[in-house]
């Protein structure tokens, strides 16, 4: 049974993790960490997920596939649909408080 998560230990691996520098950072900086491309690749894995949903939902009603995967598959896309919709209400928000601001 893994160890449970404390504050402490959350901290230690975050500090581990911020202190091993990422290849996609040291050779690239333009590729790795912009906003516009991380929304890409965010927005691609959905795309993609939601893709193997449909083959999964497809290959159920062939019979060929397991409801076990099935049901993962559609909760899957289901989740990503979800936080897809709640960033998209987030950028409006945002974007709304902004525009309120005075000059």
């Amino acid at each position: 049974m893994p160890a449970p998560l404390t504050p402490g230990s959350a901290a230690a691996a975050y500090r581990a993790n911020m202190a091993t520098p990422s290849a996609t950072a040291a050779t690239a900086p333009d590729e790795g960490g912009s906003f516009g491309n991380v929304l890409s690749r965010a927005v691609q894995s959905a795309i993609e997920t939601s893709r193997e949903a449909e083959a999964a939902s497809n290959r159920g009603l062939m019979g060929e596939g397991s409801v076990t995967d099935l049901v993962i598959a559609v909760g899957r896309a289901e989740l990503t649909l979800q936080t897809a919709v709640a960033v998209r209400d987030r950028v409006v928000a945002a974007y709304q408080e902004v525009m309120r601001m005075p000059i």
